[in-house]
């Protein structure tokens, strides 16, 4: 999920007219999330292995991933822990949803069932690696237990759960394992790797860390957090563009890649620490963030039916969260606003014959025929509960 994870995308083929959109309304988006859920369910799910799901539909396990550390694999049996967390977040937000949570339920108990197949207890401290224990042994990476980490927290806002909150603190002892003062700190991307420091493994551990302080009020937590933050902020922001660079090598030097997600990352962490400590300093950076993401974004060149560069569907929902933790406190939806255009042009124009999004969001003939990504399906079904929300909780 970092500079390795690289999901080349060919946005700049199709150059379609602008298209201005009708809005949907608000029951349409909760609609859409509940269908789009529904079919990642009875499609991806494996129903021999309890709770686990497949890395493609349709499934040839033919294709290779190139998300890991060295050389890419091919897809397995099951899923990899990085897409199945995408399919447990956005069960999280539909339980969110009013009248949702008893109806969701069954299936965040399911998810439950499934990560824990992914916990590696053998080597210490315990931690998620990136397949099953069941099947083999697998590297644990840092990023994959962040999410893990902010899964377990949103389960324990839902049901507060106290084995959810504990699950969360121990998978942040486990990346805190990888914590040394190498380019000034931060964590590295996998264990036993002591090659750099990159945005997604130290973004989602902070936000790992100031979830659990949500949750437990223990201040330990929240000064982790800071820590966490701090040193992004510091290490990992680009003096040119404003956002957030990919990583930094040992030697300090940024690799100047900017996925979506990097960014997003450290703006919902900024409003988060605003929040609980009211230092005007965390909303300053994160409105500059927002503000530079979205001019990088809509800039980069991209289909002219949309309003912003498309890298990774899962990519732009983490951004997404940022612009809405920065909207529920500055109420600007400017940013939210593209997003939820490019998604609404996505959903019109960009399904295959199943109902799946092509990833760039653009009717692509050979994408539509493509099998389609877990992570690239599963987050959509977040996204258009959030904008549900958004529009209807006040």
């Amino acid at each position: 999920m970092m500079m390795n994870k690289r999901i080349y995308l060919s946005l700049a083929a199709a150059i379609l007219p602008l298209v201005t959109l009708a809005q949907p309304n608000a029951a349409e988006y909760k609609k859409r999330a509940e269908s789009i859920y529904r079919l990642v369910w009875s499609h991806y799910r494996v129903a021999k292995y309890n709770g686990l799901f497949l890395e493609n539909y349709p499934s040839g396990r033919s294709d290779s991933l190139n998300y890991f550390q060295g050389e890419s694999v091919k897809e397995k049996e099951v899923s990899f822990l990085w897409p199945f967390s995408g399919v447990f977040t956005s069960t999280n937000i539909l339980m969110r949803v009013p009248g949702l949570k008893a109806k969701y339920k069954p299936y965040q108990d399911s998810l439950v069932t499934g990560i824990e197949q992914y916990r590696d207890t053998l080597r210490q401290p315990p931690g998620y690696q990136a397949y099953p224990v069941r099947f083999e042994k697998a590297d644990r990476y840092y990023d994959d237990n962040g999410l893990v980490g902010i899964d377990y927290m949103e389960s324990y806002f839902n049901t507060h759960n106290p084995l959810y909150l504990k699950r969360a603190k121990e998978v942040f002892k486990f990346i805190l394992s990888g914590w040394n003062n190498d380019a000034g700190g931060g964590v590295t991307w996998l264990e036993g790797h002591n090659d750099q420091k990159p945005a997604c493994s130290n973004g989602m551990a902070t936000l790992t860390a100031l979830k659990i302080y949500e949750g437990s009020k223990e201040h330990y937590y929240l000064e982790q957090g800071k820590r966490f933050y701090n040193w992004m902020y510091n290490i990992l922001r680009d003096s040119t563009t404003g956002i957030i660079s990919n990583d930094v090598k040992l030697d300090g030097k940024q690799n100047r890649i900017f996925w979506t997600y990097n960014t997003g990352s450290l703006i919902e962490a900024a409003v988060l620490l605003y929040k609980f400590t009211g230092e005007a300093k965390y909303l300053a950076q994160a409105k500059q963030l927002a503000a530079s993401s979205y001019g990088y974004y809509s800039k980069l060149p991209h289909s002219k039916a949309l309003k912003l560069h498309i890298d990774v569907p899962w990519f732009v929902t983490v951004l997404f969260r940022g612009y809405e933790a920065l909207y529920k406190i500055d109420h600007n939806y400017q940013y939210i606003a593209a997003i939820e255009h490019d998604l609404n042009y996505a959903w019109q124009n960009s399904r295959d014959k199943y109902g799946f999004i092509t990833k760039s969001w653009l009717p692509d003939t050979k994408q539509l025929a493509k099998p389609k990504w877990l992570l690239d399906e599963a987050c959509i079904a977040e996204l258009y509960a959030r904008l549900y929300m958004l529009k209807t909780i006040k």
